[in-house]
């Protein structure tokens, strides 16, 4: 999946689930103006398209690709016969569930409270703990556009995080070089996300 690409649009009924493996799926709201911020992330951990299963079939979130990458497809039809099996992959899905509708709670908590600074901390913390490695490529529109605020205000903030060693940023590449310094600067909201997914998947999947 290529960086920027559409995954589902707002109110698409959707025809089948993606399980991230290398790439990362943002979820946006966007505004009838045309603005938008994310409301949560999906990595190796997750699944995009859980309204299929629980029952909605579509979303009022657009779907985008954050991080360009690979992901396993599969038809609606075949999750929600698993799901209706009432087995343990319903207990699984259920789970991750709960664990994704506590990021998007946590993350309009952090949009409303916080700092600059500490959102994206907290975005960058929450995208790396969906990659192998300490490198994003992202420019600052699309962090602007993900995080709901100015292009201007994002290239503030990642200068301030540059100046004081803990990422460097260079043509659209956001290398972290101080992933604990990080975790120091940024809010309660990551830990808070992290513990719950830690609680409510196996740990091959939370990690």
């Amino acid at each position: 999946m290529r960086l920027g690409e559409v995954v589902y649009e707002s109110g698409a009924t959707l025809s089948h689930v993606l399980f991230p493996t290398t790439a990362i799926v943002s979820l946006l709201y966007v505004l009838t103006n045309g603005a938008s911020a994310e409301i949560a992330v999906v990595g190796h951990e997750g699944i995009v398209g859980v309204s299929i299963f629980m029952g909605g079939k579509s979303t009022p979130s657009r779907a985008v690709v954050q991080s360009a990458g690979g992901a396993f497809r599969l038809k609606a039809e075949m999750v929600e016969d698993e799901f209706n099996r009432a087995g343990p992959v319903l207990h699984l899905l259920l789970r991750y569930t709960q664990a994704l509708i506590t990021q998007m709670s946590q993350t309009a908590v952090c949009n409303r409270h916080h700092s600059l600074d500490q959102q994206l901390c907290r975005w960058l913390l929450l995208s790396l703990a969906r990659l192998q490695g300490d490198e994003l490529v992202m420019t600052q529109a699309l962090i602007a556009n993900m995080l709901g605020v100015r292009r201007g205000g994002v290239s503030e903030s990642a200068l301030k995080l540059q100046d004081a060693g803990l990422i460097r940023y260079s043509r659209g590449r956001i290398s972290v070089l101080d992933r604990r310094l990080l975790e120091q600067r940024t809010c309660e909201c990551y830990a808070v996300v992290r513990k719950e997914y830690d609680r409510l998947l196996p740990p091959q999947i939370a990690k």
